[in-house]
């Protein structure tokens, strides 16, 4: 049964005078990415396909080159649009974070919409398998849009308890690639 494995970015290096979306991978998150390449799981995978972000294309890179793959980035499969307040301290980040899933259908401190990410990151999604070739799929995006997603995957409301656990990122979850079903939900990758 062909898959579509979901992965979101370890940790990156935070510097708040760069935009978030340029942000990379940090020595640690470069680490977990590599460990993660003995995973079970990996060989299988026949495509790889990456938000446009610095932090998951640095992951992407890291698969696909192990694999000797390219990898297809796609703008779409972007994290929720925090353009609006950029770099957020971490409790006021958390606090804004809790808003957003809270309220799917308002623009929190001028945020994405989480229903509007949603729709987004869905379709992307569905856009990635139309022309991803037959077998396994990687996906590396991000735990925001990740936790939208696997609400829409598991036919439940928007709700932040499908977020990603732990801090720094780096983990996924696999679906069936035909009919959506939820194989295996959040583990921690490398």
């Amino acid at each position: 049964m062909p898959q579509v494995h979901f992965l979101t970015h370890p940790e990156v290096a935070i510097d708040p005078a760069v935009p978030v979306p340029d942000w990379p991978l940090s020595p640690r998150g470069l680490a977990r990415s590599r460990a993660m390449l003995t995973e079970d799981w990996v060989p299988g995978i026949g495509a790889v396909f990456s938000s446009t972000e610095r932090k998951a294309r640095d992951m992407a890179d890291i698969l696909a080159g192990h694999l000797g793959l390219g990898v297809t980035q796609m703008e779409a499969l972007g994290e929720n649009d925090r353009s609006a307040t950029g770099y957020l301290p971490p409790p006021e980040f958390e606090a804004t974070a809790d808003a957003f899933f809270a309220a799917p259908e308002q623009s929190v401190r001028g945020w994405e919409r989480a229903v509007d990410a949603q729709a987004r990151i869905v379709a992307a999604v569905a856009a990635v398998l139309g022309q991803a070739p037959p077998g396994d799929v990687a996906i590396v995006a991000h735990g925001g849009v990740g936790a939208l997603l696997l609400c829409h995957i598991k036919g439940i409301a928007i709700s932040r308890a499908e977020d990603q656990p732990g801090a720094g990122g780096g983990n996924a979850f696999r679906f069936a690639r035909e009919g959506w079903r939820l194989v295996e939900g959040w583990r921690r990758l490398g």
